[in-house]
């Protein structure tokens, strides 16, 4: 029922065209999901043949496995993968062994043991099951359960047996592809073609085209899968694969990337299979892809999901397929790839000194073909792989971190290329996006948002965090938005971590800043909170910003929000000042008082602790910090725990300070320094930071 509500809301701004289109897909969706079966039944060995172009089984499986293929296509040197990523041999060959032994740790479900044979149709977090029925009459989004149909997706992607993979090409242990073998075996007997929750979204189904593929490319030469009866079941699998994403691709009113998905695993596995209607896929595929590609990314690089995490998906599904093109001598346009070098270069701006990535919008850890050792917030790699790629030497200056993501998807050679010392980006603005980062050497980082709601207006993966600022300053992370959490296991919980107030951007009189359409809508909300930057500029000593939104406006009482932000390079000093813009009221009338609240979320580990009035003392694993309030005459503060979520199902206790005012509105200044070299006296230093800011430009108005 939410999902029809939903349809017949967007339906109703749908021109007929466009709904006659709609309807067109869904009926032919309808009429595929029971064709499906007979469709498999009909691949048979020859069959497939004829459509692939081939004269004989063996035949095939030589073409597929002489094709060439971005990245390691063959066994690997075990020293050369030690030298070019120390330590991560090791990592592989324990991710190898869980995989063998059917462990996965998926979506914050911590170690789980699958056991034999794999329930591929529950969600082993809460032990809810769906029944193998057409994909079509699948529940998978009943928000009066806890269950979670992400858990039985993500297994279903096969991701996990990637690393028994990649430790079969370092060292040609057959117990590796004996095992993948018996998994991809298990999966396909109990997921027939169309029934089951497996095939309920296309998404996934694509993805885990991709993982076979490359599967494939490990283990083509192994004991293991030579075999007539395994090599058949796989092909047709595959082919399969690329057949049920191209009927069932995922348009919208507004394209995300679920669609892109479909057409990065429509343009692999096409490219891969080869032949007649493969082909077609593969041509489709990366025509979506090329007129995706603008619409989805803005001209300076920030995908329009509005999501950290999103980008760097997006950004793996527009380069997988654009490298497996070039391997294969393939032309990829030049605006294609000025566009990919663009999102690269906001990775680099976005990623902090120790790889980490604010959490700014959704996260659920999804990946197109995931290789490296590195946690789920390092987005580097994207930097090296489009720099090495597209041979831009300005971008693989500033590539860092671990190499493995480069040797796998581009090979050795390519991997020995990045950078013994790479280049720190400045500070940099992202006007299209409304996205601006300060840096300054030593450990700052200031992400700041100003930019649209996400996908186009719709919401999506963006949140409430317009003028949301996240700060790590002396190497020392102290600000950070509170992440996701989860989607549709929890509604209540997914909308608490998308609101205004689980970030720090101020909350006036207890509403959203875009409102929520309904509680149920998870990934959609008015787009009430027009951006507007009234001031950017960085310099060597001082970085200012100064933005406002129109996400008050609509109270009967209209209400701007202006936000300015500082940052004195030399001294690590981050000044925040919020002043509220309105109709002033009568003399010594209540009618303009308002209830405002900025709450100030601090990053896990932080402890805080008041150190005299309007001061508190920050302790973290870099060294003491100062958060320094004015005004506190005019403000009250409110210390306590909020909730920080680093990753997809995990959720971890953090201090959430915050500033309340119940009367006019009133400015509000804050800073965030090192204890050490602090001013003698800080609320003067501020109070007179702030005296400044106010006359500076974009706030004399207010």
């Amino acid at each position: 029922m939410t999902r029809l509500l939903e349809l017949l809301r967007r339906g109703a701004r749908a021109s007929p065209a466009r709904i006659a289109r709609w309807l067109a897909r869904q009926a032919a969706a309808e009429l595929d999901q029971h064709r499906a079966p007979g469709r498999a039944r009909r691949l048979t060995e020859a069959r497939l043949l004829a459509e692939l172009g081939a004269g004989s089984l063996e035949a095939l499986w030589a073409r597929l496995a002489a094709a060439p293929f971005p990245g390691v296509a063959g066994p690997v040197a075990a020293a050369t993968y030690e030298q070019l990523c120390p330590g991560d041999a090791a990592r592989i060959a324990a991710d190898a062994d869980a995989a063998v032994e059917r462990r996965v740790d998926l979506l914050g479900s911590g170690p789980v043991a699958l056991g034999r044979p794999i329930d591929w149709h529950t969600d082993f977090k809460t032990g809810h099951s769906w029944p193998r029925a057409p994909f079509r009459r699948l529940d998978v989004l009943d928000l009066d359960r806890a269950s979670d149909v992400k858990v039985p997706w993500e297994l279903s992607r096969l991701q996990w047996l990637l690393p028994a993979g990649q430790a079969y090409l370092l060292g040609g242990d057959e117990r590796y592809a004996e095992a993948a073998r018996a998994v991809i075996d298990e999966w396909a007997a109990a997921n027939p073609l169309a029934r089951g929750v497996n095939w309920a979204c296309t998404m996934d189904v694509a993805l885990r085209g991709i993982a076979l593929v490359w599967l494939f490319r490990a283990f083509h030469a192994s004991d293991a899968w030579n075999d007539d009866r395994f090599r058949l079941d796989f092909l047709r699998l595959l082919y399969l694969h690329g057949d049920f994403t191209r009927r069932h691709l995922e348009w919208s009113d507004v394209n995300g990337n679920h669609l892109l998905a479909d057409a990065a695993g429509l343009a692999v596995i096409g490219l891969f299979l080869g032949g007649r209607a493969p082909g077609r896929w593969a041509e489709k595929g990366w025509k979506i892809l090329a007129g995706e590609l603008p619409r989805q990314v803005f001209a300076d690089g920030v995908d329009f999901e509005m999501a950290a995490a999103y980008h760097r998906l997006v950004l793996e599904l527009f380069l997988l397929p654009a490298l497996h093109r070039r391997a294969l001598g393939l032309p990829v346009a030049g605006n294609y790839a000025d566009a990919l070098r663009r999102m690269a270069r906001f990775v680099a701006a976005y990623g902090r000194d120790d790889g980490s990535s604010p959490l700014w919008g959704d996260a659920d850890d999804g990946r197109a073909l995931p290789f490296g050792p590195q946690p789920v917030t390092d987005h580097r790699y994207l930097i090296g792989l489009v720099g090495l790629a597209f041979d831009d030497a300005d971008l693989l200056a500033l590539a860092s971190g671990p190499a493995a993501e480069i040797f796998w998807l581009l090979g050795a050679d390519a991997a020995a290329k990045l950078p013994a010392k790479p280049r720190p980006p400045g500070s940099q603005g992202f006007p299209d996006g409304g996205v601006y980062v300060m840096r300054a050497p030593g450990g700052d980082h200031v992400f700041i948002d100003c930019g649209p709601v996400g996908l186009a207006g719709r919401g999506g993966h963006g949140h409430n965090d317009c003028l949301g600022v996240e700060a790590a300053l002396a190497g020392a992370r102290l600000l950070t938005d509170c992440g996701a959490y989860v989607y549709s296991a929890d509604a209540e919980w997914r909308n608490s971590f998308r609101s205004t107030a689980f970030h720090n951007t101020p909350v006036i009189d207890g509403e959203e800043q875009n409102r929520f359409v309904r509680p149920e809508y998870l990934w959609t909300l008015m787009d009430d909170a027009k951006p507007e930057v009234r001031h950017w500029q960085a310099g060597d000593d001082v970085d200012t910003f100064v933005g406002a939104h129109a996400g008050y406006r609509r109270l009967a009482r209209p209400l701007t929000p202006v936000r300015a932000v500082t940052l004195h390079k030399r001294t690590h000093r981050l000044v925040v000042v919020d002043a509220f813009a309105g109709a002033a009221p009568d003399v010594g009338s209540s009618d303009g008082d308002r209830h405002l609240r900025v709450p100030y979320h601090f990053a896990p580990g932080v402890a805080v602790e008041a150190a005299g009035p309007g001061v508190w003392r920050l302790a973290t694993p870099n060294g003491a910090f100062l958060l320094v309030a004015g005004d506190m005459d005019l403000w009250t503060a409110a210390l306590g725990d909020g909730w920080v979520s680093p990753r997809y199902g995990v959720k971890a206790r953090a201090k959430v300070l915050n500033f309340i005012r119940d009367g006019r509105p009133m400015p509000l200044a804050v800073a965030l320094m090192p204890a050490d070299g602090a001013p003698a006296d800080v609320r003067a230093w501020l109070a007179d930071e702030a005296e400044k800011t106010m006359r500076s430009e974009g706030m004399r108005k207010v």
